[in-house]
């Protein structure tokens, strides 16, 4: 098994080139690969990638589907080339994105169907029957990775932009605000009817108000303290009336 740092290593291209592999396949990987290995194999790199190309380029594809609303997204195999995820199209398959869906959930279920697909797409290039078709110009979005500042919570925002983002950071980076100076990671909430809480004002049942209707919070993993439901968080916590999350 070959498992370099980066696909520039000379002594990984070097035996890239003993083993001559008709075609080398790549799920899920990281690094841009260069000219210099992508042209070792006769019928190159392949890559799974879990969106509908041109949509959601990058290393986050799944979360930001979520994070955007998508109603449906997919998996796509194509021909990897030097600029990022921009190669031609042999494969697609697509997935209904559904309301209660982390990404943890929705990666699971297109890695499962994508590991046809991309079988699939191998046996048809062996045997000539799928050509590569390259990506429509219009439609291209970019799906760099989140990082923890991106999955604060903005209670300011909408209750539906709350739930997505959510949704989309778990199980990682993990969304998280914060109560009286600490860190408190979240779980997926729910959006419930209109109340009249302020933006992120908390009430003792779990309910904590938005720019719109309010959200309730499921599970939740205080700062130094495990995952636990967020009513026996509340109960030990006793909130102030009126007391918000920053």
């Amino acid at each position: 098994m070959l498992t370099p740092r980066h696909p520039r290593e000379e002594q990984f291209q070097q035996r890239l080139r003993e083993i001559a592999p008709d075609c080398v396949p790549v799920v899920a990987y990281g690094a841009l690969v260069p000219r210099s290995a992508l042209d070792v194999p006769r019928h190159g790199w392949v890559n799974l990638h879990f969106s509908l190309l041109p949509a959601w380029r990058g290393a986050a594809p799944v979360q930001h589907a979520l994070l955007h609303g998508d109603e449906v997204t997919g998996a796509t195999t194509f021909q990897i080339v030097e600029a990022l995820d921009a190669g031609p199209v042999f494969g697609r398959m697509t997935e209904a994105v559904r309301p209660t869906d982390t990404s943890g959930d929705l990666l699971e279920r297109l890695a499962t169907a994508g590991a046809g697909l991309l079988v699939a797409t191998l046996d048809g290039i062996e045997d000539g029957t799928v050509q590569a078709v390259p990506q429509p110009a219009d439609g291209v979005s970019l799906a760099p990775k989140l990082t923890s500042d991106d999955a604060r919570v903005d209670w300011s925002a909408p209750a539906v932009r709350v739930d997505r983002l959510v949704r989309a950071c778990t199980p990682a980076p993990g969304a998280w605000t914060t109560l009286r100076g600490k860190r408190v990671k979240l779980g997926p909430v729910t959006v419930e009817r209109a109340d009249d809480l302020a933006p992120g004002e908390l009430r003792p049942d779990g309910l904590v108000g938005t720019a719109t209707t309010v959200v309730r919070l499921g599970e939740v993993r205080p700062e130094g303290k495990g995952a636990m439901a967020a009513t026996d968080w509340l109960r030990g916590l006793r909130p102030e009336p009126g007391e918000r999350f920053a």
